[in-house]
């Protein structure tokens, strides 16, 4: 791989496998497979990091919580979570009885 190029600007992102962008583009099919076989691939534009590609194993394992909120994130994120005496509004009038028409 003698067009990847190595950046000393961050030490996590100095390990991995830097391609430019114009070599990621004429080689897709060969960052996916190394991003699959070897891990995950820094693509640059104008040499500073733009993406990086990784596989959809390693996705999965790096954000599953993004994929499935949870039932109580999405109720305390709800408009009637911030309503304060929420209960009291909610009271009804007690039914008013009426006669019933004679036919």
């Amino acid at each position: 791989m003698s067009e990847v190029s190595h950046s000393t600007s961050d030490v996590c992102a100095a390990a991995l496998p830097a391609w430019k962008l114009e070599d990621a583009k004429a080689r897709f099919s060969e960052v996916v497979r190394l991003a699959r076989e070897q891990g995950p691939q820094r693509v640059t534009v104008r040499g500073r990091d733009a993406v990086v590609v990784l596989s959809a194993a390693e996705y999965a394992h790096l954000a599953p919580a993004a994929a499935k909120p949870t039932l109580f994130a999405l109720f305390a994120d709800s408009p009637f979570a911030k309503l304060k005496d929420f209960g009291e509004q909610l009271g009804r009038e007690k039914a008013r009885f009426r006669d019933l028409p004679d036919f």
